[in-house]
């Protein structure tokens, strides 16, 4: 990096409400355990909080994502380093949670795969591999992709944004930083300005935690408006193994207030398909029948249970 680029990237990083040193920790190297564990708890929980003036774009984003899986198009996130790993951990979480297929939720970190375990030098400050990647997973106008950087800068991101744009797909930006360049570089820009971190620079700190709250926001709000969710229970959770499918068992009871034996009889019958158990149970009809009313109705329990309502 030449002195002209670091001098630049020195002017950013001042700019940057992230990087900034936080006057509440300047003391943390002569604390206790205890005591830093409890400033740190602290300033965590002004996480929460700085993410309510986002919320509106939020739900917009997550709309476009429904939109996008009606269409079969995917969610694609992109990051780098800590943004990155968040990225592949709320992505590999969806398909045991919901039963949707790897390929609708997906997630490219700079450096590849290898990245998630160690950082790979240089591959953030390139966005033509971005580009590659994106190219490599066949990214199209009917997926949506979610660039996520804490900084608000990464090249890696802000490479990918703008090839997305360029093919008509419909993007959305994560940021911990007000006035971003990622921000302006999307179609909804997501700002959650969590400021300085205990740790000056430490962004998968309070950054990170801001990150993954949000994008538990956004995949949740997806599934549960596509269908996924039934009350507050996660109906289409993929029993795959002894655990999950114990969950299985009690989430067809709480749902229908049903004995042990009986919901274990139902997910038998319905090939383990907790949803399908209960609309078995709560209707009374035949598997068969139920099956083809969850079809008709987009996979939504309470309009295959009232057909005729607005749910």
């Amino acid at each position: 990096m030449t002195t002209n680029a670091q001098d630049t990237l020195l002017q950013q990083l001042d700019a940057m409400s992230s990087e900034a040193r936080n006057p509440q920790s300047w003391d943390i190297d002569l604390l206790s355990s205890l005591e830093i564990v409890q400033r740190i708890n602290t300033e965590d929980q002004t996480v929460a909080k700085s993410l309510v003036s986002c919320l509106p774009d939020v739900a917009a984003v997550a709309d476009r994502i429904v939109e996008a899986f009606s269409k079969g198009g995917r969610l694609v996130y992109l990051g780098a380093g800590t943004s990155g790993r968040l990225g592949i951990l709320d992505a590999v979480e969806c398909p045991p949670t919901y039963s949707v297929p790897s390929s609708q939720v997906v997630a490219l970190i700079a450096g590849g795969n290898g990245a998630v375990y160690k950082a790979v030098e240089g591959a953030e400050d390139n966005p033509a591999l971005a580009v590659e990647d994106l190219q490599q997973i066949q990214l199209h106008a009917d997926d949506i992709l979610v660039g996520i950087a804490a900084s608000g800068r990464t090249p890696y991101v802000l490479g990918g944004l703008a090839y997305a744009r360029s093919i008509g797909c419909f993007t959305a930006a994560i940021s911990c930083n007000a006035n971003a360049p990622v921000l302006n570089a999307a179609d909804i820009g997501i700002c959650a300005v969590v400021g300085p971190e205990v740790v000056t620079g430490s962004t998968r700190m309070k950054a990170g935690t801001a990150q993954k709250l949000l994008l538990n926001m956004l995949t949740t709000t997806a599934m549960i408006r596509s269908g996924k969710v039934y009350q507050n229970l996660m109906v289409d959770l993929h029993a795959s193994n002894e655990k999950l499918v114990a969950r299985a068992v009690r989430i067809v009871m709480q749902a229908t207030e049903c004995s042990t034996q009986v919901a274990r009889d139902a997910l038998k019958a319905a090939d383990m398909s907790a949803k399908l158990a209960i609309l078995h149970i709560l209707s009374g009809q035949p598997i068969t029948d139920c099956r083809r009313q969850l079809t008709q109705q987009q996979g939504f329990i309470r309009k295959a249970l009232q057909p005729e309502s607005k749910l």
